[in-house]
């Protein structure tokens, strides 16, 4: 058997269009196309979106230690595993280094951006039977996300190792981040300098991007000075802002998960893994979530793996033979 294919189709956004960060709306969409597909008929349909720092095309790379996607797709239809399913790749990456796939106005309508147009977009192009969503880490929190947000849209998600219970991933990062807007002379001073660097990819810079990012997502003001975004620490003293950080809190999914247990009801497969030596402790909030679905009655499949946060698209043969299974069942 042949390997699929990748089409790379391009559209303009509307809805990002004007956005505060200056990104482009002109945007690409790979969608791999599976062996011996057939335009007439309807396939189901598993849209990727990825980790912070990374873009739908970024699961394209080679890897010589690994597979990049198209490579495991095709071995997980060649073998069996799976049947035949569209896969697109979606581009949201933001000058703040990634997305969390919410609307806000720092950042922009990324929410809408999905389900409005990117969705819209392929199904006019390629025919989708029934439609799943999922993604590592960013992406496994988005998919959980979009989930609950858009019950009628996802009838499947699978998170890996996605952001939650923000108090033990996010806050190690904020002194950090603290001590660099200081040096630099605030937050938007350091997001230009950061773009100056030759390389981007420093651990010690992630801290602060990531920082900046989530409250670009969570915590936007577009009466801020500060990139229209609010800090849950006080940027001169580092004190502690309680009434910003509720509004990341009301983010978190495992606060989220009780105003959206109904949606999450309605799916025919929301499946959660994490390593258990994941480095920014998402193994907690995977925990959490878990024994809180299950308190709430709500069907799901969880995992845990003896690995870290890097790494670890072996854990791709895990859920996409499951996604497949369950849009087709």
């Amino acid at each position: 058997m042949t390997g699929g294919e990748v089409v790379l189709e391009r559209f303009d956004s509307k809805v990002l269009k004007g956005n505060r960060l200056g990104d482009p709306t002109r945007r690409d969409v790979a969608i791999y196309l599976p062996p011996k597909y057939d335009p007439k008929k309807r396939y189901p349909a598993a849209y990727a979106i990825v980790g912070y720092t990374g873009t739908g095309k970024s699961l394209l790379n080679v890897d010589p230690l690994g597979e990049d996607l198209k490579s495991r797709l095709d071995r997980l239809i060649r073998t069996g595993r799976m049947g035949p399913m569209i896969v697109p790749m979606v581009d949201c990456f933001t000058r703040v280094g990634g997305n969390q796939y919410i609307n806000s106005s720092a950042t922009g309508r990324y929410d809408d951006y999905l389900v409005k147009e990117v969705v819209p977009f392929v199904e006019r192009r390629y025919p989708v039977s029934l439609r799943g969503i999922w993604g590592k880490s960013s992406g496994g929190y988005g998919s959980i996300v979009q989930a609950m947000l858009h019950p009628t849209v996802w009838v499947a998600a699978a998170d890996h190792s996605g952001d939650a219970l923000f108090e033990l991933c996010y806050m190690m990062d904020f002194p950090k981040a603290l001590a660099a807007f200081r040096d630099h002379g605030g937050p938007k001073r350091w997001l230009d300098w950061y773009w100056r660097q030759p390389n981007r990819r420093r651990s010690e810079l992630f801290a602060v991007l990531n920082t900046l990012g989530m409250a670009a997502h969570y915590s936007p003001n577009p009466k801020s000075p500060h990139l229209g975004i609010d800090f849950p620490f006080d940027l001169e003293t580092g004190e502690w802002r309680p009434e910003i950080w509720e509004r990341w809190l009301r983010w978190d999914p495992v606060h989220m998960v009780e105003r959206y247990a109904k949606s999450l009801r309605r799916l025919r497969l929301l499946y959660i893994d994490c390593g258990t030596k994941d480095e920014y402790n998402l193994i907690w909030g995977a925990r959490l979530l878990h024994a809180k679905l299950a308190k709430l009655g709500v069907r799901h499949v969880y995992e845990e793996f003896d690995d870290t946060h890097m790494n670890i698209q072996f854990r791709y043969d895990v859920s996409l033979p499951r996604i497949w299974k369950a849009l087709t069942a």
